[in-house]
């Protein structure tokens, strides 16, 4: 079988396998449905019960950074299985606690580091499969899995915690991530590294790439306009996905607080999907500056929903703007920086994430106790978002620098990687 043929097929097999992997991953959207069982059952205040997901977001983030360079030097196989095993013993953990430190300690950091590692392994292999002109839509369908899980997992967690009990329920989740992670895991592999002549044709040969390392990276402006741009606008999105429930029983006395979870997660992949396409069009920076733009219009109209209907609005809408982060950031890193050293650089872009997993989730939670409403948070959320747009209208790619091409022995099966539009 020639190259041109096996390529595409090992590489969809990869991207398949990732896909499957984020939806187990993404357990952590499905907190809104725990924190409202902790708030109510267990008599936990929002902002203890708000504590295990902003330190899980906060341990998953810093966690990109080391399983970002495991990945890019061990594979993405070892790493993800690890991820596996780590999540589902924190899961299981937790049903052995009852307290807001202890879950705190075994959902937050030993979840959340799981979560971390296996995540890292996903997007990189995926991507090396493909030509830069297809960077987008492979991002966005590897992460949409993420997204996606709470489509199942939040009325699946809700069920467990009506028919049984929460420490019942996080059992339960363990069990099946220590058996589904790791099986997946082995479908992971990079593309085979070959010779040039085999990887381009006798008269083509290819363009000097620029591979940059962190090093490099942290030493381009772009980087922190980049990550500041991930913390304003992963903010609003995290902390509609932890007190949803609780809005929808508030604003519009709605105890189907699952359904707005998994609307807006059934949002949050098409955003995903859907600004993969269009930023391969149009650029990473313009997608970014609409979506934040409509989120932050959607964020200023939040306390006006008290129904049923107007809830599945806000969390549609909300889910398919925040989607967009979680393609467009690794996507722009690709460009940005290139794909050599992604694991590692998209880790170090990625611990934003961590920061707004504290900003977004802990700021409703205290506006709430302190007001007894969200709305100064949406107005605060809002706020964020245009700043986020006007960032992103300012943020251009590196400056083109002379560098080596790549030795012929380290070409991979893939097109040069192009430059931001």
């Amino acid at each position: 079988m020639n190259q041109k043929t096996t390529l595409p097929s090992s590489g969809w097999t990869v991207v398949i396998a990732a896909l499957a992997i984020n939806l187990i991953l993404g357990v952590l959207y499905a907190w809104g449905v725990i924190l409202k069982a902790l708030v109510s059952e267990w008599h936990w205040s929002r902002t203890d019960a708000t504590m295990p997901m902003s330190v899980a977001t906060v341990c998953f983030a810093a966690m990109m950074v080391f399983a970002g360079r495991c990945q890019d030097k061990f594979g993405p196989r070892l790493v993800a299985t690890a991820g596996g095993i780590m999540l589902g013993l924190g899961l299981v953990a937790s049903a052995l606690v009852h307290s807001p430190a202890g879950m705190a300690l075994t959902f937050g950091v030993g979840a959340g580091l799981g979560i971390g590692l296996g995540y890292s392994a996903t997007t990189p292999p995926s991507i090396k499969w493909f030509p830069p002109a297809r960077k987008g839509l492979i991002t966005g369908i590897v992460v949409s899995g993420v997204g996606l899980a709470a489509v199942y997992i939040a009325p699946l967690t809700q069920y467990l915690l009506k028919k049984t009990s929460i420490p019942t329920t996080f059992l339960w989740l363990g069990a099946g991530t220590l058996v589904l992670v790791p099986l997946l895991a082995q479908l992971l592999r990079n593309p085979p590294v070959q010779p040039l002549a085999q990887a381009t044709s006798a008269r083509t040969a290819p363009a000097p790439r620029h591979e940059s390392d962190w090093q490099e990276m942290l030493h381009t402006s772009q980087f922190y306009q980049l990550w500041l741009l991930m913390v304003l606008s992963a903010s609003a999105g995290l902390m509609i996905i932890a007190q949803v429930a609780v809005i929808a029983k508030e604003q519009a006395n709605w105890s189907w607080g699952f359904v707005p979870i998994a609307t807006l997660a059934i949002f949050n992949t098409f955003g995903r999907l859907l600004s993969g396409v269009v930023s391969d069009k149009i650029g990473r920076t313009r997608t970014m500056t609409l979506a934040f733009l409509l989120q932050a219009v959607n964020m200023m109209a939040f306390s006006h929903y008290n129904t049923p209907q107007l809830l599945i609005f806000g969390s549609a809408f909300t889910g398919l703007c925040y989607g967009t982060i979680f393609t467009l950031m690794p996507a722009a890193t690709a460009d940005f920086y290139g794909i050599r050293n992604l694991g590692v650089n998209y880790g170090l872009l990625f611990t934003a994430f961590g920061v707004a997993g504290v900003v977004g989730p802990i700021l409703g939670a205290r506006i709430h106790d302190s007001f007894g409403s969200y709305l100064y948070a949406f107005y605060i959320s809002a706020a964020m978002l245009v700043a986020g747009a006007l960032l992103a209208i300012w943020t251009k790619p590196p400056s083109a620098r002379a560098v080596p091409a790549i030795p012929p022995q380290e070409v991979s099966p893939q097109k040069p990687v192009s430059t931001l539009k």
